[in-house]
């Protein structure tokens, strides 16, 4: 048997009359370029998220690049965030001549560990930009605390979470601003890139919009300098049809995280822990293992789709050597980076294949 690690045919066969009607109308209509279907989908994903505005922007990369742009963030700033994360997290910060500042993980949620980050702050730190990685919220409350005791804007790295909640609210609506990727992986994806920041800050959502636009207020009127990232009305569409089943498709991914939690039970695999005040949609199912290279071969070998997220911390990343940073300074991220893999959990995967992965998994466990 061969199982994906993700199936987007499936997906697409689903709803497909849906997404091709969506699509021909905007060929139809031919407004590419923040056509009706873009400020539909804004509106869309503000109520669904129940913050003021959104705004679509080119990718999920450009949404954190932008709002770092909104609060301020300069040539010389800190920014604090997590090293185990997708590179782009860290990766906007240098691009705006700032600092990443690092801040370990905690080892069961895979999240920046809050009581961690005060001891990080200084004179030039400007911003706190959590991730809540693989569709689980870090742990808000105690972060905010920190920054408003410090005047620090906070940027939620939503990329991956879509959906999810902590303690009843919706990713990416606590902070000052949260930002959302529309990767064709991602639990909402595009046919192409796609990327989205919401607040509920009017003055913050009007700097991202002229920013998305070479920094205009009017055409061909700059009061600043922007950037070219603007979401196509191509995705905003297909991603307008999508949106109806987001909640449906991650009861799905909870029920099938649930399967393997069971299966897992009493073993040595380290399962994803769901905090009890969140509200998991499990872009991924994480798991960690000791000898995660040759499970990976094992299940490879089996046909099982599966991937390495993040096979090696931000901080020891060549591009990173400048700051300074050392193998042993951030050991939870280290540990996970070398330990973890990523498992099928999307919402088309079958009970047979399901079973199937299951099952492999145990036989290598045993050996």
């Amino acid at each position: 048997m061969k199982v994906p690690l993700l199936d987007l045919k499936r997906q697409y066969h689903s709803i497909k009359d849906e997404i091709d009607q969506a699509v021909n109308e905007v060929l139809e209509n031919t407004r590419f370029i923040l056509g009706p279907q873009v400020k539909e989908f804004e509106e869309n994903v503000a109520k669904y998220c129940g913050d003021g505005y959104a705004v679509g922007v080119a990718s999920g990369t450009d949404a954190l690049l932008l709002s770092l742009r909104a609060c301020g963030v300069e040539p010389g700033d800190e920014v604090i965030i997590p090293p185990f994360t997708f590179f782009a997290t860290a990766g906007v910060i240098t691009r705006l001549g700032a600092k990443p500042v690092f801040v370990d993980i905690d080892l069961l949620t895979y999240n920046l560990l809050p009581d961690k980050i005060e001891e990080k702050i200084t004179e030039r730190t400007k911003a706190i930009m959590p991730v809540h990685l693989f569709g689980q919220c870090a742990d808000m409350d105690p972060i905010m605390e920190v920054a408003k005791k410090h005047n620090l804007k906070v940027v939620e790295d939503a990329a991956q979470a879509i959906g999810s909640k902590y303690k009843g609210r919706r990713a990416g609506t606590i902070g000052d601003l949260g930002c959302f990727s529309f990767f064709p992986s991602k639990n909402l994806g595009g046919a192409g890139d796609g990327g989205m920041v919401i607040t509920d800050d009017e003055k913050l959502a009007d700097l991202v919009r002229k920013l998305r636009v070479h920094g205009a207020t009017q055409k061909y009127f700059h009061p600043m300098v922007g950037y070219n990232s603007r979401l196509d009305t191509l995705q905003a569409a297909i991603l307008n049809v999508k949106l109806k089943y987001l909640d449906e498709w991650s009861s799905k991914r909870r029920e099938k995280a649930e399967v393997y939690n069971r299966a897992f039970a009493n073993t040595d695999i380290v399962t994803p822990k769901e905090e009890e005040f969140n509200y998991h949609i499990y872009h991924q199912y994480t798991i960690s293992v000791k000898n995660r290279d040759k499970l990976k071969e094992h299940l490879l070998e089996n046909q099982i789709g599966c991937s390495i997220y993040y096979p090696l911390s931000l901080h020891l990343q060549e591009c990173y050597r400048y700051l300074g940073y050392k193998k042993g300074d951030f050991p939870n991220s280290e540990i996970r980076s070398e330990e973890v893999i990523s498992i099928p959990v999307f919402p088309e995967l079958t009970e047979e294949e399901q079973e199937f992965v299951i099952e492999k998994i145990k036989d290598f466990i045993k050996d």
